[in-house]
């Protein structure tokens, strides 16, 4: 096949002629807009328009002669694809946070030469390590401008749509109040200001949400707060005149997006900054004067966002059963539809499960892009099913469907997998294995306070046991209706740090898995809540509450590998789904329920 003329050559091409017209000999190119989001508005996936790898996370290095892509290994088969016929190298990673691509630069761009990236979507911290990384290498590290400007044709503009008020019931604590809690801790830092530009942050604090950013109901805005003063940037139009005086009425006043690095650099010479160095841009952070003191720390609102009130945890839990009733009915459906001979694809699977999640209560949109992956598609972590490329649900083998909802009352994150046709022994083991380590996490009674790292072991435990293994974390923190991936507890091999401690009101997900690349993947994944354990003289204790609501097919269990314990545990969930789920469903729906509820015997 001539590759010749592929898409991402002919745009690396370009990007090298402008390269050669800025006198740049390398371009970082990282997935990230100037509020550091996981998920990018389509005017920032620039890497993802250069290099045609369309995974959510991955770094694009581009020199005079060479282009690489650095990926994890939830992306490998996936980015393999994707960059075939690329004349792009796959660089494979340990896991997201690899800084490999930094030893790539150093061994690949000579002394004397020059790096460009736009500093203004370039983390503070990681601008830190670049800056040494360049240093030490006598590379010349340029971040004034985007370099990907002048060759990337038909850029999207800004997204454009309406901000909306969070209302109560379902957003219980008032943005005055939250503005307070904001400005407590400023005082703890001796700050005058602070300055947010992650958008969950933000969202959380002003009791607002939008559609600037696929499945995360956020907004593209930059808050500065002081002790008087909270001045929102955001798109001009974006704010409905009513809804900009009640923010007024709350102590917000709007300013325009693009004047956030002037408000920065208007700051009073004794002005005291609280900036996160790990949410904030380079760019933004130049843009502060000299002679103001910076403080860097965590931002306030995101240690406060992570830890749901009572009144949250409540429509939390109704979310979760509404969630639950959407996909009995969808469960049903898909059964009946297999039963009958059906063609189902993953493409369908995605399509009906969204389609009764539209039906429930609260409904806003979907928390992901939804993950149907049957069989080899299922080794794929962060697979997704394209009208192109996709598999028919016949024969035997394993159905994974890691899917999610964003409801008024919270958002939700499910991953289950389900027998087609006659599964094999081998499925049933490794199915078995990565159940006993999500029960076995699910159990886990830990000091108030637990760096939430050191929990990862005990969900792997069953599986390197059999010296198996999975290569991405075992949870991550949850929003409420927000981000369906927030911090800062991360349940994985991350190096702890202090803002990792587990706190009562924490949601995270529990989700170990493991991948046959080729053949099948395995992942069963639960939603669980930081509650108050038993107190001892040891001090306070947390347990997990699960919130996820669904039955875990049975009929992919090796009983002998379970033990009376596990089961019991298992029996007490089932029971739990169908008592909370049988007064929301009918038919169909109900009689699917009660059939994979049922006990098992010890």
């Amino acid at each position: 096949m001539d590759t010749r003329t592929a898409p991402a050559r002919l745009r690396i091409a370009r990007l090298r002629e402008v390269m050669a017209q800025h006198q740049l000999d390398a371009v970082l190119v990282p997935s990230a807009d100037p509020h550091l989001s996981e998920y990018l508005p389509a005017h920032w996936q620039g890497r993802e328009w250069f290099s045609g790898f369309t995974g959510s996370m991955g770094t694009l290095v581009v020199t005079t002669t060479q282009a690489a892509v650095f990926a994890d290994s939830r992306y490998w088969v996936q980015a393999e694809a994707e960059l075939a016929g690329s004349g792009i190298d796959l660089v494979k990673i340990a896991t997201g946070a690899s800084l490999h691509h930094l030893n790539w630069i150093a061994d690949n761009v000579a002394a004397g030469q020059r790096l460009g990236v736009d500093g203004q979507v370039l983390g503070l911290a990681q601008a830190k390590l670049l800056s040494d990384t360049c240093e030490r290498a006598g590379i010349v590290l340029v971040t004034q401008a985007d370099p990907l400007a002048d060759a990337w044709a038909d850029r999207a503009d800004l997204p454009a749509a309406a901000i909306y008020d969070h209302k109560a019931p379902h957003a219980p604590l008032a943005r005055p109040a939250k503005l307070a809690q904001v400005r407590e801790a400023m005082a703890r830092h001796g700050a005058t200001h602070h300055f947010v530009s992650t958008v969950d942050d933000i969202a959380w604090i002003t009791n607002l949400r939008g559609a600037d950013v696929d499945y995360n109901p956020v907004f593209l805005a930059h808050l500065l707060i002081s002790h008087t003063q909270a001045t929102l940037f955001v798109g001009a139009g974006k704010v409905p005149a009513d809804l900009a005086a009640t923010l007024a009425a709350d102590g917000f006043t709007l300013a325009d997006y693009a004047e956030a690095a002037t408000g920065l650099s208007a700051l009073p010479t004794n002005a005291v900054l609280l900036v996160d160095p790990k949410r904030v841009t380079l760019g933004l952070r130049g843009a502060v004067p000299a002679a103001v003191k910076v403080v860097e720390a965590l931002n306030p609102s995101t240690v406060a966002k992570s830890r749901k009130t009572a009144a949250e945890a409540a429509f939390v839990r109704n979310a979760m059963a509404e969630d639950g009733a959407a996909m009995c009915h969808f469960y049903a459906w898909f059964e009946a539809a297999m039963a009958r001979g059906e063609r189902i694809t993953e493409i369908t699977i995605d399509e009906k499960l969204s389609a009764e999640r539209a039906k429930r209560p609260g409904f806003v949109g979907l928390s992901f892009p939804t993950i149907a992956g049957y069989n080899a598609n299922g080794a794929m972590p962060h697979y997704r099913a394209t009208p192109e490329s996709h598999a028919v649900i016949e024969g035997n083998g394993l159905l994974l469907i890691d899917s999610g909802g964003q409801y008024l009352g919270g958002t939700t994150d499910i991953t289950r997998v389900w027998p087609v046709g006659q599964i094999s022994a081998d499925h049933k083991r490794d199915f078995t294995l990565v159940l006993k380590g999500t029960m076995q996490l699910s159990r886990a009674q830990f000091p108030d306070g637990t760096l939430s790292p050191m929990l990862d072991a005990l969900a792997r435990a069953p599986l390197w046991a059999e010296s198996l293994e999975y290569g991405h974390g075992t949870g991550h923190g949850v929003g409420y209706f927000l981000n369906v991936h927030e911090g800062p507890q991360s349940i994985s091999k991350a190096i702890p740090d202090a803002s990792m401690a587990m706190a009562a009101g924490m949601i995270t997900s529990i989700e170990p898995g493991l991948y046959r690349p080729g053949r099948w993947g395995v992942r069963i994944e639960n939603l669980v809540l930081n509650v108050p354990a038993a107190a001892s003289e040891f001090g306070e204790f947390l347990k997990f509450e699960t919130l996820t609501l669904c039955p875990i097919d049975t009929r992919c269990l090796d009983m002998a590998l379970m033990r009376a314990d596990e089961i019991a545990w298992l029996n007490a969930y089932h029971a739990e789904v169908r008592e909370r789920l049988a007064p929301l469903v009918s038919g169909d729906a109900l009689t699917w329920l009660l059939t994979r509820t049922e006990p098992l015997a010890a």
